[in-house]
């Protein structure tokens, strides 16, 4: 199989770690089942392309954008970016998840694009700058249209400027091009309803806020199959009381189902195990990048968080903590908590109460309060790692059966 081609098919197979945002979610536990402890994936699509209908049925859609506020970026925890809206309902309307991979430049996006690391360029540049041997632009027509209507608008001062439009996939991706062209096509009002500002009934202009959305790589729908690590999620989430998707939802944010993933703080493994925190949990140096001693190390700590949090009677409320911690360390998350109650928030609940101050901890007039302990810390990454995760865990349980 060719290098780029083969690439294509793995990226969904052992997907990176990405800028994740998540949609509402439901914190219900389910029931714990056995099921086979190895499964046996064998991959029948055709080696010579990655289209349309293999997404569907990986259940994720990769696009390629640069970052900037009319391509994607990021804002406490929430994603926003005109191309993002676009990319988000067209994925909505093949029935799966979006995941976003932002690149530096548009060379930089032709190159991963014709290597696999994508199915689909949408950013904020010309049609122009897209147009390659290589590549199918889709939607130009309709594309062409919409921006002369905003330049037209622009010189009318109906409209900020709203930046440029540009689609473009692999010209191999044929039935995945015709969908788009169709879905172009057929849309072209939903243009003008992303990029126009709302207004509100009293008269303030207010922009368009794209929901969170969650990002579900799945091996495999129909066979049920998560990962190559199912089998070790389901033995060890059982000694921690976790439904195993909860545990393969929570490694795929942490590392991207990566054996070897290393953080730029020195995290390692599928769980993200730090160095001290192994130790801790009796994982050995030499073994920290074994996928079975990594998931049990995270597994015993996942238990230590929930004696830690033994105080919260609800277990999906303790769920929430118990992530937060695991990714923020439980002094940041006791803090959050004293917070919480010096303003008369419930202490014991996450969403709209402990939350919001885990997200305020990176002003000094909450981290130098007398009540908070251990200081500084960026919690929006944190609020955005346990939305994710829990939106993450309802799609798995979805889609993937015990």
């Amino acid at each position: 199989m060719p290098n780029n081609l083969k690439t294509a098919f793995c990226k969904h197979a052992l997907p990176c770690l990405l800028i994740v945002s998540a949609s509402l979610y439901s914190c219900e536990n389910a029931k714990q089942q056995d099921g086979p402890d190895i499964f046996n994936y064998t991959e029948t699509q055709n080696e010579e392309q990655f289209d349309l209908t293999d997404i569907q049925n990986n259940g994720e859609l990769i696009i390629l954008t640069l970052y900037g506020p009319y391509s994607f970026f990021e804002f406490r925890g929430e994603n926003f970016g005109y191309q993002y809206k676009l990319a988000e309902e067209y994925a909505k309307s093949i029935g799966v998840c979006l995941r976003v991979e932002v690149c530096r430049s548009v060379n930089e996006l032709k190159e991963k694009l014709a290597d696999g690391y994508g199915d689909i360029i949408a950013c904020a540049t010309s049609v122009s700058e897209l147009k390659d041997a290589d590549l199918s632009v889709c939607g130009e027509d309709e594309i062409t249209q919409f921006m002369d209507s905003i330049s037209k608008m622009q010189k009318d001062n109906t409209i900020s400027g709203q930046g440029k439009t540009a689609w473009a996939v692999r010209k191999s991706s044929q039935e995945l091009e015709h969908s788009l062209d169709s879905w172009l096509k057929d849309n072209k009002k939903l243009f003008f309803d992303i990029s126009l500002p709302r207004t509100t009934a009293g008269g303030r202009s207010r922009t368009y806020v794209p929901r969170m959305n969650v990002h579900s790589p799945i091996r495999s729908v129909a066979k049920g199959i998560i990962s190559d690590y199912d089998h070790l999620f389901k033995k060890y989430s059982r000694e921690c009381g976790w439904d195993w998707r909860l545990m393969a939802a929570q490694s795929y944010q942490e590392s991207g189902f990566d054996a070897q993933a290393v953080s730029w703080m020195g995290a390692m493994g599928l769980m993200q195990l730090m160095p001290s925190t192994a130790r801790t949990v009796n994982v050995a140096e030499n073994e920290i990048f074994s996928p079975e001693a990594n998931i049990r190390g995270a597994s015993a700590y996942i238990r230590f968080l929930k004696n830690h949090y033994a105080d919260i009677a609800d277990e999906n409320e303790r769920t929430c903590f118990v992530l937060a911690a695991y990714n923020a360390g439980p002094g940041h998350v006791d803090d959050a908590r004293r917070l919480a109650g010096k303003s008369g928030k419930r202490t014991d609940v996450w969403k709209d109460n402990v939350d919001k101050f885990v997200l305020c901890m990176s002003e000094s007039r909450y981290y130098n309060d007398p009540v908070v302990e251990h200081g500084y810390f960026r919690g929006s990454e944190t609020f955005n790692y346990v939305n994710s995760i829990l939106a993450r865990w309802h799609e798995y349980r979805t889609k993937i059966k015990h």
